[in-house]
């Protein structure tokens, strides 16, 4: 969320940032904000007025006491002072609870180089890169050919788990594996950290890292031991941010660079849907992911790195992308600023998303209270997160653009070293 103190000392900063995300909603949220934390901080002052107001008496009662005076008056005074206190306490704690809400919906201030726009129609595009296969046979559609070459299960999946759950064999089990551990490499090799998190958070670390009233209806709850809930994670990005919740890091530190490795557990209600007998969008898959805690001045230097690992890993895998930029329509409420890496799909003829690359600066680190500290003293770090590879969709990619008129599937080259004598998908099944 943002700081108060942005919102108190430039309300109007905060003001264009909504007009810009066209929020008309969250404009009136603001101003009710503001003269709540008024109030807010009146109140606090009373209060405070209050409680001196009764040690004072206190103290003029006593020393009435040891001059054999009336304390009838003092008393009366005293008594009427618990009751001013509690309702001023409870205005307090009521007004806080509307600004807690208001603190936790009201988006992240946009960077100026985020283009405008009403929806992800108008995302920018960035840049492209790879040549576009031509194909002289009808290309087969990937969960089809995957069943048929008897590498996935869909059907048994979907009677034990439901639908959009799936079973991987064979080959097709080794180079999912392979992809994360190629990616894994590459990002070691990057200076990144590996980090295999907790597969569950609880409530309050969640809420610190995005807005979990939005983003629950998409997230499995678990139920835990004397009534707690756990929520299953939708990325590893969620846990990593919360590792450090309420610390402090030392600046010499900093950037630090984690890489998650998880499975990702998703509703995917709503419009996203689900393809049938499909790898792209699913209610479980594993994905490698880019964290970074930094210090604010070096933020927006890394958001690009962060993007340029991903195309690296893609250009080594030889699927053609495009960068986009993404509009103030489309963005979330947690992102600065965000990129989507769209991999190119030649039996739709359409680039779908298969990384998002955000800039959260402060957002995330003011909802989790994480600092580092410096000569000048304490101050929250930039947040920053990039998918490097979710292995469902490149997977996808994979059998799409590395189809063959026999109904193989070539793979990558890059993924020999993890794959000995495996170069073909269908070859042996």
């Amino acid at each position: 969320m943002l700081d108060i103190r942005l919102i108190r000392e430039h309300p109007e900063e905060v003001r264009r940032n909504l007009e810009k995300r066209q929020d008309q909603e969250k404009i009136g949220w603001l101003d009710d904000l503001v003269a709540k934390d008024i109030e807010y901080r009146n109140l606090l002052q009373e209060c405070q007025e209050l409680r001196h107001r009764r040690n004072v008496i206190a103290l003029e009662i006593n020393e009435l006491k040891k001059q054999g005076k009336d304390i009838s008056g003092s008393v009366a005074k005293a008594k009427a002072l618990p009751g001013e206190i509690k309702a001023a306490e409870e205005r307090i704690a009521a007004i806080q609870e509307k600004i807690t809400f208001y603190l936790m919906r009201i988006p992240n201030t946009l960077h100026e180089s985020v283009p405008f726009g009403k929806d992800s129609s108008e995302n920018r595009a960035v840049r492209s890169w790879g040549k576009k296969p031509k194909f002289k046979f009808t290309l087969q559609n990937h969960g089809e050919l995957l069943e048929k070459l008897g590498l996935v299960n869909f059907e048994d999946a979907s009677v034990v788990a439901g639908k959009g759950f799936h079973y991987l064999l064979g080959d097709l089990a080794l180079v999912e594996l392979a992809l994360q551990r190629f990616a894994l490499d590459f990002l070691v090799k990057k200076g990144f950290t590996v980090v295999e998190p907790p597969l569950m958070l609880r409530r309050k670390p969640y809420e610190g890292v995005t807005d979990l009233k939005d983003f629950e209806t998409m997230m499995y709850k678990v139920e835990g031991g004397n009534n707690e809930e756990l929520f299953l994670i939708a990325t590893s990005e969620h846990p990593i941010a919360a590792m450090f919740m309420d610390k402090t890091i030392g600046e010499g530190k900093l950037p630090l660079k984690l890489c998650g490795v998880s499975p990702c557990f998703r509703k995917e209600i709503g419009s996203h849907g689900l393809d049938e007998k499909g790898l792209f969008r699913v209610h479980q898959f594993n994905k490698i992911e880019q964290f970074v805690f930094c210090n604010p001045k070096d933020s927006w230097k890394i958001h690009e790195q962060l993007i340029h690992n991903a195309e690296q890993i893609f250009q080594k895998l030889k699927l053609p992308y495009r960068v986009v930029n993404i509009c103030t329509g489309d963005i979330g409420i947690v992102a600065a600023k965000k990129y989507d890496l769209e991999v190119w799909m030649p039996r739709e003829e359409a680039y779908k998303e298969a990384v998002s690359c955000s800039n959260c600066t402060t957002y995330q680190a003011v909802r989790l209270n994480i600092r580092y500290s410096s000569e000048k003293g304490k101050e929250f770090v930039h947040t920053l997160n990039s998918t490097a590879l979710a292995t469902g969709r490149v997977l996808r990619a994979i059998v799409e653009n590395f189809q063959q008129a026999d109904g193989t599937v070539k793979i990558p080259r890059v993924l020999a070293p993890y794959l000995p004598g495996i170069t073909t998908l269908g070859k042996n099944n």
